[in-house]
């Protein structure tokens, strides 16, 4: 079974360098929500992200500043993590939406303030049992909403994992201002204001603009915390959008939402995970 039955048995990774830190936030978690079990214990961003992959937990505590890999950099690469869509339901019966992520940190003003908008929630160090109780109770209303299947809205995350990587490490992400592409036989520089779309598969990536299509080798999961999340809104786990080339958005016979781009032909899906920049549609 790929994820476990969030109405009885959900399930969750642990991250944190610090062994003590791990084992009282395992033992705060089994005293206010005893039938959560723990599928993995990670020290590093790294370890947490190939645990995830493994076991598809339903939520993973995530230590903010850890070495290698930090908590932030571990949120990008589980959010790229394919999940299960509609139509093509694993062996088991249970669809994965992907893991609720939920900081530890040390008190920081401005984090606590972004993780208060609700994309995400968090737990100060050390784990205290009525404040673990109150992020308990918001995760559990998330996955029950799952269950209902409702989809989860990840259309803030990026965004919020952005701007918390810019205030940990100031000026240590350039944002992109050009895109180096291959079109036909030669390389062009593509100002990235230009750009409309990119969509990515298993080894390029398509960069679209209104008069040329062009390849490059750098996954999506690398542009995501390179562009700047304001202007390019992720839609699909391989699809960035041009926010201020979207020219509406429609509703297909199967329900999916799919963004008109101005100046292309093309409609871009929407994937669940990324209804919710969309709401009301």
């Amino acid at each position: 079974m790929s994820s476990a039955d969030t109405a009885s048995s959900p399930t969750a990774v642990i991250a944190d360098d610090e062994r003590l830190l791990r084992e009282q936030l395992r033992a705060r978690l089994a005293e206010v929500w005893p039938e959560l079990e723990i599928v993995g214990e990670a020290k590093n961003g790294t370890e947490a992200v190939e645990l995830v992959e493994e076991h598809h937990p339903d939520l993973v505590f995530l230590d903010i500043r850890m070495p290698g890999m930090n908590g932030i950099e571990a949120a990008r690469a589980i959010a790229q993590l394919p999940v299960d869509e509609d139509g093509a339901r694993p062996e088991g019966g249970k669809l994965w939406r992907g893991a609720e992520v939920v900081f530890i940190t040390a008190y920081d003003q401005y984090a606590i303030e972004a993780f208060e908008q609700g994309v995400v929630d968090y737990v100060l160090k050390p784990a205290e049992r009525d404040r673990l109780q109150v992020t308990v109770e918001r995760v559990r209303k998330r996955l029950l909403r799952r269950g209902s299947d409702e989809a989860p809205d990840a259309s803030g995350m990026q965004g919020l994992l952005q701007k918390l990587a810019e205030r940990m490490n100031p000026g240590a992400v350039p944002r992109l201002k050009w895109i180096q592409a291959t079109v036909g036989t030669s390389i062009q520089m593509i100002p990235v204001e230009d750009v409309l779309f990119f969509i990515s598969d298993e080894k390029y990536t398509r960069v679209q603009t209104a008069s040329l299509e062009a390849l490059i080798r750098k996954p999506i999961k690398e542009l995501v915390g390179e562009l700047d999340a304001d202007q390019f809104w992720q839609i699909h786990r391989s699809t960035l959008v041009n926010a201020r080339a979207i020219a509406g958005v429609t509703r297909d016979l199967r329900g999916r939402q799919l963004v008109a781009v101005r100046g292309h032909p093309e409609k871009l899906e929407v994937s669940r995970s990324y209804a919710g920049l969309f709401k009301g549609m």
